[in-house]
């Protein structure tokens, strides 16, 4: 899956979209309100008297790597449609895709975080009883930190792309492999559903929080889920109880569990039923919701999310001012760890997300798009339109969560991109098994904090280290201008310094050139 965002800051005129390899993927114009939505949908032949035919129910679904949960690739036709409406004609896709095609056939040296995560997900798959291809293995192991992988196989497919566009993917031999591979191991995926895969037209959504505007992807993303946790989180005096503190901590997780409960109800495709957006989105709504907030005492149950991960995400600032906040993501890994013959990329999970349940508003349908997690995002001035920073929080359900963290430590806690980044996290995470929300509280918070929540009512897991730190997501955040810090605005109000900052969970980093 991709995502990707837009802005132009010289003129404020901003286009947000995303894009994806099976997601959402949507543009949008402050002036034209113009989005476009690429996400993949489920095959036609994916209906939930099959999945009963073939004795999955709600409390038995396919596992997680099951070729019935491949969505149809969205990607390539977004990054086409994406260049042939948005593009400047300076570049062709043949000149963008150019650099990753280098980068896959000469390879490159597989950093540290990568390696460990690459060779968590074989495991994951070998004990699914799934074999990973050997595109994606030297000498049938995973890469080991510092070994150098290429992929021949990926660059001839971006090959084909660059060549015949959006044919050269969804029809011909790259679509035969990916049915082929689908329909040996179950699936239900057709040539016509890859060659009837098309884009639309959606609206971004938004709230203001305290003189900025958050933007996100609509439904069927989970980008409602943060604006719903910062509307709930206005209700309250965030700054005055401090940064990581008992209380603050508690609130925190308390809002989260709320937006999260919500999405999961109500986020599903919205040309297959009608998303209460405005609702949801409404002050008196977060304002009811945070009622149900008790100062000195945890929520433990809840709807619950599924788990996942291994998404990528970057964004960059050039020197004209246009922004780009972009996501990839397989899901779970490898996604299904189905990879077509000489194509190079494993195909995804994404139907994983689906429910089983024929009431629930995200059930399981024929080309029907799933709930999905990926999102990036903008924020402006809630009055001006300018944009004050694009950015991004990689990790599954732990995105939104991961958004309203580094987004406060900014506003409320006047932390620069590197500091809102570097600062520890805590993740809400649904027990299935026991129908309880856990919360996971990473390093570096204290332990009287830890403790405490405890004694609120919190199932706690604290310290969370090392590479499980994975699990508090990976983001990156680029800014125009000191925005945070009201003494460094004063100086130089109209100064145009980008300020970076970058994940130290990840293997990345901050440059300027």
């Amino acid at each position: 899956m991709t995502c990707l965002s837009y802005v132009h800051t010289d003129s404020w005129e901003c286009k947000f979209w995303e894009s994806p390899v099976c997601v959402l993927s949507f543009c949008f114009s402050f002036s034209s309100s113009l989005s476009l939505s690429c996400s993949g949908r489920a095959p036609r032949a994916l209906t939930l008297d099959l999945l009963g035919e073939l004795g999955f129910s709600e409390n038995k679904p396919p596992p997680a790597f099951h070729a019935l949960n491949v969505t149809v690739p969205g990607a390539a036709a977004c990054w086409c449609d994406t260049i042939q409406l948005f593009g400047g004609n300076k570049l062709s896709l043949g000149d963008i895709l150019h650099p990753a095609i280098e980068l896959a056939e000469r390879g490159f040296p597989v950093t540290e975080i990568t390696a460990h995560h690459w060779a968590k997900w074989l495991k994951a798959l070998e004990a699914a009883g799934k074999e990973l291809g050997g595109d994606f293995l030297i000498n049938n192991q995973p890469p080991k930190h510092g070994q150098v992988f290429s992929n021949p196989a990926l660059a001839r497919t971006f090959q084909e792309v660059a060549r015949h566009g959006k044919a050269g993917f969804y029809e011909g031999r790259i679509a035969e492999a990916i049915v082929d591979v689908i329909s040996r191991n179950d699936g239900v995926i057709s040539l016509e559903d890859l060659k009837n895969h098309t884009s639309t037209e959606v609206t971004p959504i938004f709230t203001d929080y305290k003189g900025v505007r958050l933007w996100e992807c609509p439904p069927n993303g989970q980008g409602i889920a943060a604006l719903i946790a910062l509307n709930i989180l206005e209700n309250f005096p965030i700054k005055d109880m401090g940064h990581n503190t008992t209380s603050y901590l508690h609130i925190l997780a308390e809002a989260l569990k709320l937006s999260l409960d919500d999405t999961l109800h109500f986020c599903a495709d919205p040309d297959e039923v009608k998303v209460p957006v405005e609702g949801l989105l409404s002050k008196d709504y977060s304002h009811q919701r945070a009622q149900l907030i008790h100062m000195q005492k945890a929520s433990v149950n809840g709807h619950g999310t599924p788990t996942g991960s291994d998404t990528v995400y970057f964004s960059v600032v050039d020197k004209e001012g246009n922004a780009c906040s972009f996501v990839n993501s397989n899901y779970m890994g490898f996604g299904t760890g189905l990879v077509p013959e000489g194509c190079g990329f494993s195909l995804q999970n994404r139907g994983a997300n689906f429910s089983l349940d024929s009431s629930h508003v995200n059930h399981v349908g024929p080309e029907k798009r799933p709930y999905h997690t990926i999102m990036p995002a903008m924020l402006t001035d809630r009055t001006s339109s300018r944009l004050l920073c694009s950015f991004g929080v990689m990790g599954a359900f732990m995105q939104p969560q991961g958004h309203v963290q580094v987004l406060l430590n900014m506003l409320e806690f006047g932390m620069n991109p590197q500091e809102a980044l570097d600062a520890p996290r805590i993740f809400v995470q649904y027990d299935k098994t026991s129908r309880e929300w856990h919360l996971n509280v990473e390093a570096g918070v204290e332990q009287g904090v830890a403790e405490e929540l405890q004694s609120r009512g919190h199932i706690v897991r604290w310290p969370v280290s090392g590479h499980d730190r994975a699990q508090f997501g990976r983001g990156q955040v680029i800014a125009v201008g000191a925005w945070w810090d009201p003494a460094l605005t004063q100086c130089d109000p109209a100064a145009r310094v980008l300020w970076a900052g970058s994940d130290p969970r990840a293997d990345g980093c901050a440059l300027g050139y």
